[in-house]
């Protein structure tokens, strides 16, 4: 049976509801979704839906009201999880392989075999060359990757990414999407993508998952048709346009 499956990140009908003093405010209900290992997995819904209470829900920072979030079938724990948000947020005063190894260093896992394999990471990466420079010196490009490696350091079972690309001009935000697809795939990782925009969605994701508005729950996941991986090559394909013809339909209904 479906519910029988340890998926890596499974939500059993969950509901949130924020309590304040103004009263309660339901953010979402009978939400339900899975992402399996290995998967990328983007979603898209209306503006002030809660896409990112997805990724605070995921990351285990907020329980829900009612119903499960598990991690491969057990509760969600911050440790497993890698957070990667809109802004870099490198610390100026720290190189580039400082900032690197912070993750490690927090959960006291700063042992020469993990550091080795950070540092491998931006080296395959093409930040072997930076990691004596400070984050002032890169440019926005290279700083989102450096924050990636970061966020990759401590070996996370699944990325959580919060419009990632968001700060970035258009031509930067193209090329580094483009990158961070590359490094999630190919060092096999599961990754959850909230995004606001629809293009951004289709070319990354292997599904596509559509909020309602307000209280948030899944109403359509979509499964991308593409042969091609690189998320530019989506964006030349022909189904490209009929895919957004059909999400911006949804979002709008």
């Amino acid at each position: 049976m479906e519910n029988d499956r340890k998926h890596m990140l499974e939500f059993r009908d969950v509901r949130l509801t924020y309590h304040t003093k103004a009263g309660e405010t339901l953010a979402a209900e009978h939400m339900s979704f899975y992402v399996d290992e290995g998967e990328f997995i983007a979603v898209i819904g209306p503006s002030g839906c809660g896409k990112t209470t997805v990724l605070s829900l995921a990351a285990g920072l907020i329980r829900p009201s009612a119903g499960e979030v598990l991690v491969r079938g057990g509760a969600a724990q911050t440790g497993n999880i890698g957070y990667m948000l809109q802004k870099d947020e490198l610390f100026p005063w720290r190189t580039v392989e400082q900032n690197i190894v912070l993750p490690l260093e927090i959960r006291k896992k700063n042992t020469p075999e993990h550091r080795r394999r950070a540092l491998a990471l931006a080296e395959k990466y093409g930040l072997g060359g930076f990691l004596k420079h400070y984050p002032a010196q890169l440019s926005g490009g290279m700083r989102q990757r450096a924050a990636l490696i970061r966020t990759l350091a401590s070996d996370p079972g699944i990325l959580l990414l919060d419009e990632p690309f968001s700060a970035l001009d258009y031509q930067t935000r193209l090329n580094v999407c483009e990158d961070v697809c590359r490094v999630i795939r190919g060092e096999k990782k599961t990754a959850l993508l909230v995004t606001h925009d629809i293009s951004e969605a289709i070319s990354i994701a292997d599904r596509v998952l559509v909020l309602s508005a307000r209280p948030a729950r899944v109403v359509a996941s979509h499964k991308m048709d593409f042969t091609e991986v690189s998320p530019l090559k989506r964006r030349e394909s022909p189904q490209f346009s009929g895919w957004f013809e059909r999400l911006w339909k949804e979002l709008n209904l």
